[in-house]
């Protein structure tokens, strides 16, 4: 108990010093796991509305992959993108490797299909007589698609918060072609993960904190975005 106690008045400490460390990892943590969610929700959007829409030999294997995806574990999301980029690996010309530009890609890989896999499921839920009342209208494909993407704002945010909010949290990827670099690709969980394994609780602590509010404030946004009352 005394060393909670401790780890927790070192965390306080390091907070109000803003220091160094946690400030580093928390940037990174969050340019990383930001440029990743936004490339999820730029093709991701499109490619589950399209699939959400769309009938067509093999679209429920297609979406069986990409339920099978939002399920990825991330260790193994970390050891494909790794081999990938591997100085003798398939892109080893890019190097990559313990960058933040392959943590980008993993974590990529790992928000992608939950904003796909949620986004079909939205667009689907969408009333059906609505298309048709489109297309009686004559709205193009294209209007059509904008139309229930906008009608379904609200579950396609929440993807995108799903999205967010799985790769903030996640280690495995991230330490495995990241290599927990200090001050570059170190962020809020391989940092935890480090000064753990070191003894050092305080500050463990503090990221673990940030982490957690991180991870609360995602949550609030969506959940005001849901519950607030719409015009009438």
């Amino acid at each position: 108990m005394d060393l909670i106690v401790q780890g927790l008045g070192e965390a306080a400490s390091r907070l109000v010093s803003l220091d160094p460390d946690v400030r580093e990892a928390t940037s990174a943590a969050l340019v990383v796991s930001g440029i990743a969610t936004m490339l999820s929700v730029v093709t991701g959007v499109p490619a589950g509305a399209w699939l959400g829409l769309s009938s067509f030999p093999g679209r429920k294997f297609l979406l069986s992959i990409v339920n099978t995806g939002m399920g990825l574990p991330p260790v193994v999301v970390g050891l494909f993108v790794a081999v990938l980029v591997w100085r003798s690996g398939p892109f080893g010309a890019l190097d990559w490797y313990c960058t933040r530009q392959a943590m980008v890609a993993a974590q990529y890989l790992l928000a992608a299909p939950t904003v796909v896999g949620l986004t079909a499921i939205a667009i689907q839920s969408i009333d059906p007589m609505l298309r048709l009342q489109l297309s009686a209208l004559g709205a193009t494909r294209l209007q059509t698609l904008g139309i229930l993407v906008r009608e379904a704002r609200l579950p396609i945010l929440t993807a995108a918060m799903a999205g967010f909010g799985a790769v903030i949290s996640e280690i495995g990827a991230s330490l495995m072609v990241g290599c927990n670099i200090k001050g570059d690709t170190r962020i809020l969980t391989t940092a935890i993960a480090l000064d753990t394994s070191k003894g050092e609780f305080g500050s463990a602590f503090a990221l673990a904190f940030i982490l957690l509010l991180l991870v609360f404030a995602v949550n609030a946004v969506t959940t005001w975005a849901q519950q607030r009352r719409r015009p009438l």
